[in-house]
């Protein structure tokens, strides 16, 4: 696995729903979690390893030894939202970028689980925080377009300098 660094493409597909779940799907799983304990990152939408799926994984606290934290949820959708804070938000796909994003402290989701099961769950504060943002990248959606204009202007130097390394990549093709 590799990440998928802005502003590749591929991160502003809309990924469509997994509809098979097998044993492939939670290998994928077991690799993303593991991916994104390596990476020390929170969340990890399958779309940022490059993988068409509407599935991702996190645990807020980042401590692979706290497994009770761990969450996957495979095609989510948000169904109710409430209250609003400004947090500042990074993304393993912007290597050393970070900026304030408005986001609902509370949030339902509808998801399946790795069976296929339906439910339901509620997120809270930075867990809520973590789920939006990984949501978003199913939905081709950055955290970068959720920032308010002066705060995109104070990394604009920052994501003008990864548009050159990307076309740097594929110009040499490494």
């Amino acid at each position: 696995m590799e990440i998928v660094f802005y502003p590749d493409p591929f991160l502003r597909k809309v990924a469509p729903p997994v509809e098979d779940f097998g044993s492939a799907l939670a290998q994928t799983v077991r690799e993303m979690l593991d991916f994104m304990y390596r990476s020390k990152g929170v969340g990890l939408a399958a779309p940022q390893v490059g993988l068409p799926l509407r599935l991702f994984v996190f645990n807020p606290s980042g401590d692979p030894e706290k497994k009770e934290e761990e969450g996957v949820l495979v095609n989510p959708k948000i169904v109710r939202r409430k209250g609003e804070e400004y947090g500042e938000e990074g993304c393993l796909s912007f290597p050393n970028v970070y900026g304030e994003v408005r986001r609902a402290t509370w949030i339902l989701v509808e998801a399946l689980d790795l069976e296929g099961r339906s439910q339901a769950l509620e997120f809270r504060d930075f867990q809520a925080r973590v789920v939006q943002h990984e949501l978003d990248h199913l939905d081709g959606i950055l955290f970068v377009d959720r920032m308010e204009p002066a705060e995109k202007i104070r990394i604009r130097r920052q994501l003008e300098q990864l548009e050159r390394e990307f076309k740097k990549t594929r110009a040499t093709g490494r």
